[in-house]
């Protein structure tokens, strides 16, 4: 088995490109290439191979379906011990308790860790044979392992369902640490200005007054009350010349009523 060294990869900063994915004596080239698609879908793209059973094939390719490049520049290592030689955490993905006695954890939880330990070096999630996993040696390497805790009447999971598992979980990780950052409103839904606002808030007196809603009182009382009720809602720009076109239909029907000599300013 011909070895490959890892070359340096890392990300800016602690992330996803200081994690990689190490599929340990696959007996399936098809698995591989699923394993790699799993990966490119969630961001990672650090796989490493520990002694597979046969090498890449068209159906590892066929199966990557748009993820060759993870396939490309996986290194192939002889030992497990070699491929994790450089990280600074090793997580072995196991379907049942061994007699190694490592401490057991969760996707979410052991996304969560990998990540952290990112900050201090690379993050290894080791997965095993696809018919029996890994070995007690191989774990004996690893500082904690992980368990995906499907149903134990049929506790079965395909090697590539999960790796996506896990892929799945360390994007969740990755995007609660570092989100998207929010898209600006588009201009209508930015907040009014001081301007705009005052602008509707005089449109508003004056349509009061001619629709003779006062009816003889001083206006100021309602006006105060109505500016700190809009106030409130933290008006946008397109809701201001929402409103404001509500109120020039009420100006223009009070105006036409008034001179029918049907308005309420009519004697």
């Amino acid at each position: 088995m011909s070895e490959s060294p890892i070359q340096p990869q890392h990300a800016a900063g602690p992330g996803p490109g200081d994690i990689r994915i190490v599929l340990v004596g696959t007996q399936h080239p098809g698995n591989i290439g699923a394993a790699a698609r799993a990966m490119k879908t969630m961001g990672l793209s650090r796989l490493v191979l520990v002694s597979p059973e046969k090498p890449l094939d068209d159906t590892a390719y066929r199966r990557s379906a748009g993820a060759e490049d993870v396939l490309d520049s996986a290194p192939v290592y002889a030992t497990l011990a070699e491929a994790v030689a450089d990280c600074r955490m090793v997580l072995g993905c196991t379907a049942r308790s061994r007699r190694v006695q490592l401490e057991q954890l969760e996707p979410d939880a052991a996304a969560q860790r990998a990540l952290q330990a990112t900050a201090e070096g690379p993050v290894a999630l080791v997965f095993g044979r696809e018919r029996t996993g890994l070995t007690n040696e191989e774990l004996q390497l690893c500082h904690a392992s992980v368990h995906i805790p499907s149903d134990p009447a049929f506790s079965s999971l395909n090697l590539a369902a999960a790796v996506q598992v896990l892929a799945y979980e360390l994007r969740l990780a990755v995007l609660a640490a570092d989100p998207a950052p929010a898209e600006p409103p588009p201009p209508d839904a930015q907040p009014a200005s001081h301007e705009q606002v005052e602008g509707f808030f005089a449109q508003l007196a004056d349509t009061l007054d001619d629709i003779d809603f006062h009816k003889g009182r001083s206006p100021d009382s309602a006006m105060r009350k109505l500016r700190r009720l809009f106030l409130r809602t933290g008006l946008t720009v397109h809701e201001v010349r929402l409103l404001r076109g509500v109120l020039a239909d009420a100006q223009r029907m009070a105006r036409l009523a008034n001179e029918a000599g049907k308005g309420p300013l009519s004697p």
